[in-house]
């Protein structure tokens, strides 16, 4: 894969049309995280410095071309004085294989609270992604090498009352990012959709399913960086009908709760040809 700075580096065509890189992968299809990354990336180049990003909804509408680049319009929907909304679609062939809205805001004052971090592990006690006896762990880790991943075993996460299915994962970039918060954001867009959907996995390990993101909503909270240690706490706490609902919780290691994510994702049964 190109670093991650290559990927979210994206060029200007037009005012509101931007064009992102191919990367080398061995996925059949495009990344839906870069996409979303690379979306979220279009959009914030519209708007102004004084407003953040709070949320996005993105929806993934055709599987992507790994061997093209993706276009990107922005619809400058609103600009408010408090909130500025954009609409982007990305666009391969001319046809769109990705939407997105995306929420900006101007920081407020108001009430806080959050839930706690749950008891888990520290990284550094958990093995390398990719010395994993499991094949697609091990593979993940292969896929994004500058990534470091470690997943919690299965007997160590700290199981919620009622729930079902379970996953979590620490995760960091393995280089120094740049410090523009911003970046950080986008790198995140990027990564929230890596082993989401593999949370409505483990209550069927041994189930041959054709899996895929459909659609995908995340809320950014608190100030992070990408290239220190975050824990991703997934459940899954529906499956049906070939769809399974998953949601991501997002903390950084001192606590405090950086970002919320929400994904459906495609979990059919794998049917031969």
């Amino acid at each position: 894969m190109a670093k991650i700075e290559e990927i979210l580096e994206l060029k200007r065509l037009e005012r509101d049309i931007f064009r992102g890189i191919t990367a080398e992968t061995t996925l059949p299809k495009t990344f839906g995280g870069q996409v979303a990354g690379q979306a979220l990336v279009s959009a914030v180049r519209t708007v102004d410095p004084a407003y953040s990003v709070h949320s996005l909804h993105g929806y993934f509408l055709r599987p992507g071309n790994t061997l093209k680049p993706t276009v990107f319009l922005v619809d400058r929907v609103r600009d408010g004085r408090s909130f500025a909304t954009r609409l982007v679609t990305g666009i391969q062939d001319g046809q769109a294989i990705f939407t997105m809205s995306a929420s900006f805001h101007v920081q407020d004052d108001g009430i806080e609270h959050q839930d706690e971090m749950p008891p888990v592990p520290d990284p550094e006690s958990l093995p390398l992604a990719r010395d994993s006896e499991d094949g697609e762990t091990a593979w993940l880790a292969r896929e994004w090498a500058d990534w470091d991943l470690r997943l919690v075993p299965n007997a160590d996460v700290s199981k919620r009352p009622g729930s079902v299915a379970q996953q979590q994962v620490w995760f960091r970039s393995r280089e120094a990012l740049p410090d523009d918060p911003v970046f950080h954001v986008c790198t995140l867009a990027y990564m929230s959709d890596m082993t989401l959907l593999g949370s409505s996995r483990t209550p069927h390990p041994d189930v041959a399913m054709q899996s895929a993101s459909l659609d995908h909503a995340m809320w950014f909270l608190r100030p992070f960086r990408a290239d220190e240690w975050l824990l991703y706490d997934q459940t899954s706490p529906s499956a049906g009908f070939g769809r399974a609902l998953t949601q991501g919780r997002i903390f950084d290691r001192r606590g405090n709760m950086v970002a919320a994510v929400v994904q459906e994702g495609l979990t059919r049964l794998y049917r031969p040809k």
